[in-house]
């Protein structure tokens, strides 16, 4: 990926879910919101098609004409293109979301999975800011996300959930889904997760780990309860973290034609 010769002052983020999509410019200086977030219900028939109305829509909103845009996507995605989904329309596969949005938008447009833009969000403007070295971003929600850096580099697509542990799916037992869904008490989903986060360090040998997604506010009720070798620590910029990365993303792209 190579730097424009300007670095705007502005980008826009946007979110994409399997039940809302949102957006908002983002000041690339502090990493804050400069106007209010706005949220579209994601249509029921999300296709590429039908998704990229909304996002233009939402980029439209907001009167920045010069803003690149920077798409969190729920899905994986190699080179631009989308190579599995699962919250949307299974059209999605194998499309290049990059030229879909540029050509909805006509700005410059960056895609990237969405718990790696929730990655760069907290290495560029939150709990992971200046931490050299290897840094381990985990949303926890109806799943466990997973953004892998090294010395600020990301390996894209890492699917860190999905760890077999126990003879079990990772994020089956240790998800905020998993524990709201049996009723754990945090001193119980605690165990689970510090089985998990002890089994990714083993493997990974993080500097830094930061635990997201929205559960993330209630970190003081878990997060003592971890012994790890690395600190563990809440992140900061919690569900803002997807609009924010995207944001940052989409400033570091060469315009396209």
């Amino acid at each position: 990926m190579t730097h424009t010769t300007k670095t705007p002052e502005i980008a826009i983020g946007i979110d994409v879910g399997g039940t809302g999509i949102k957006g908002a410019p983002v000041d690339l200086k502090t990493g804050e919101f400069a106007a209010d977030r706005l949220r579209i219900p994601t249509p029921e028939n999300s296709t590429p098609d039908a998704v990229a109305e909304i996002v233009a829509k939402i980029v439209d909103s907001f009167d920045l004409p010069d803003a690149p845009v920077g798409v969190a996507f729920p899905g994986p995605i190699k080179h631009g293109v989308v190579t599995f989904i699962a919250n949307l329309d299974e059209s999605w596969t194998g499309t290049n979301l990059v030229s879909v949005m540029h050509e909805a938008t006509g700005r410059t447009v960056a895609a990237v999975n969405d718990a790696d833009a929730a990655g760069y969000g907290e290495l560029h403007y939150g709990a992971a800011r200046s931490t050299e070295g290897v840094v381990l971003v985990a949303p926890l929600g109806t799943g466990i996300g997973s953004a892998l850096f090294v010395d600020g580099i990301l390996l894209p697509n890492t699917e860190l959930g999905h760890l077999e542990i126990d003879g079990h799916d990772a994020e089956s037992r240790a998800s905020t889904l998993a524990r709201e869904r049996e009723g754990l008490s945090y001193d119980e989903w605690a165990v689970r997760l510090q089985r998990y986060f002890s089994v990714v360090e083993n493997l990974l040998s993080p500097d830094l780990i930061v635990v997201g997604g929205g559960v993330s506010k209630s970190w003081e009720k878990f997060l003592p309860q971890l012994h790890l070798r690395a600190p563990i620590v809440p992140a900061a910029l919690r569900n803002r973290a997807g609009i924010v990365g995207a944001a940052w993303l989409a400033s570091q792209e060469e315009p396209q034609d």
